[in-house]
């Protein structure tokens, strides 16, 4: 890897279409798990001018059922019923908190329509546990985790930034502090690595939609202090290459403006690029689906090997076969910033943790509905709350690593 080079990261807010989508995807998640943490969920949404079109496959009680569940009938005892119209109502609820009351795409108005199915029991009789057979992975494929010390969070720099503008312009937005802006947001930052370290930044895109009342001037000098404020001290570009609405006008915008569809934003979703991709989106997905679950264990153990000490970047990435419960493979690069040998952290760190579906499942403690609340300004990097959102972020494996070692 080139030790000087420019490296570019974007990030989406709340309100772009696609993060729409995904959140209505993961909110329609929580529901069926706030009924039974063992439900079966796999949503997609499509968002466009006032419609909202939610399909997929479910299942309640798919623990003890292992087959064709029937669709939104049972419910945990004391859960509100699972149903068509408490999903219309979950999803017009979450549409108005990011903030869309507009002609084109309005909490209230919007047309939703509910598309969900029972889970298909060829698929059901692969990952359920049954006899002496552990619950399989709800399908194949490669996932990956990473890390690296650029920031406190140990994220990639470009990245972290992106997301850090936009959520700050969000809270603003969301506050009532800068009434001129509107949900739907992009942003893009460039950095300059030397010796393979951040050490400035060279360019900063911000596109913001915005009322109409307001000129680019000013939305220009709205967005000014937030970027500040994000940057360290000194690394705000030169002005002609901070960029703010490059169109002119951005008016029309959210769904009204571009078709939105779940697990379409993933690597604003992970790395920003810093790192590879295993290709499966996580919205909507239960934890039984090693796309989502897998990919939060392989971030859990790379953070934890960067926050022992042991490297200063690395990558894990975990490879799985529909209804086999433990990985095919796992391998570990360092990238030359290892302390310690990456043949034998790949032993160990399946050691320290199950990586099957289920060892996943409880370790990080998945069976809960945590999930709407990642669908905007990434799954990583964030902070582990109280009820067991983002658990993947704790850095409860440092002292175990440095023992092992």
């Amino acid at each position: 890897m080139p030790k000087n080079f420019l490296f570019t990261s974007e990030s989406v807010s709340e309100g772009h279409p696609d993060k729409v989508a995904d959140r209505i995807s993961d909110t329609v998640l929580d529901a069926f798990l706030g009924s039974d943490p063992y439900a079966r969920v796999a949503c997609e949404t499509l968002v466009t001018t006032n419609r909202v079109v939610i399909a997929g496959e479910v299942g309640m009680n798919a623990k003890k059922m292992g087959a064709r569940a029937p669709m939104l009938k049972a419910t945990g005892r004391g859960k509100p019923k699972i149903n068509k119209p408490l999903i219309e109502k979950l999803t017009r609820a979450a549409i108005k908190d990011i903030g869309y009351a507009q002609d084109g795409f309005h909490w209230k108005n919007a047309k939703v329509e509910i598309l969900l199915h029972g889970q298909s029991a060829d698929i059901a009789q692969g990952v359920d546990a049954k006899d002496n057979k552990d619950e399989g992975a709800g399908d194949q494929g490669i996932m990956f985790g990473y890390a690296t010390d650029e920031t406190p969070e140990l994220m990639p720099a470009p990245l972290q930034y992106s997301h850090n503008i936009l959520s700050a312009l969000a809270a603003a937005r969301h506050s009532g502090k800068e009434k001129m802006l509107e949900p739907d947001a992009k942003s893009q930052v460039t950095l300059r690595y030397e010796n393979g370290k951040p050490v400035g930044c060279t360019a900063v895109v911000v596109s913001t939609q915005h009322n109409a009342k307001v000129d680019q001037d000013d939305v220009r000098e709205i967005v000014r202090p937030y970027v500040e404020k994000v940057l360290p001290k000194g690394w705000m570009p030169a002005n002609e290459h901070f960029y703010v609405n490059p169109t002119g006008n951005f008016v029309i915008g959210g769904p009204d403006g571009d078709t939105g569809l779940t697990g379409r934003k993933i690597i604003v979703d992970t790395y920003g690029g810093a790192a590879p991709h295993g290709g499966g989106a996580f919205s909507g997905k239960d934890p039984t689906k090693v796309d989502r679950s897998a990919a939060y264990a392989a971030r859990y153990l790379a953070k934890n090997v960067v926050a022992a000490g042991l490297a200063e970047r690395c990558l894990i990435q975990l490879a799985y076969a529909i209804g086999v419960a433990y990985p095919l493979s796992v391998y570990v690069d360092t990238f030359g910033t290892g302390k310690v040998d990456e043949a034998k952290l790949a032993k160990i760190l399946p050691q320290l943790m199950s990586l099957s579906p289920r060892g996943i499942r409880e370790h990080l403690g998945l069976n809960k509905p945590i999930y709407a609340r990642t669908t905007a300004y990434g799954h990583f990097g964030r902070t582990p709350d109280s009820k067991g959102g983002f658990s993947w972020e704790k850095l409860d494996l440092v002292k175990e690593l440095k023992g092992a070692f």
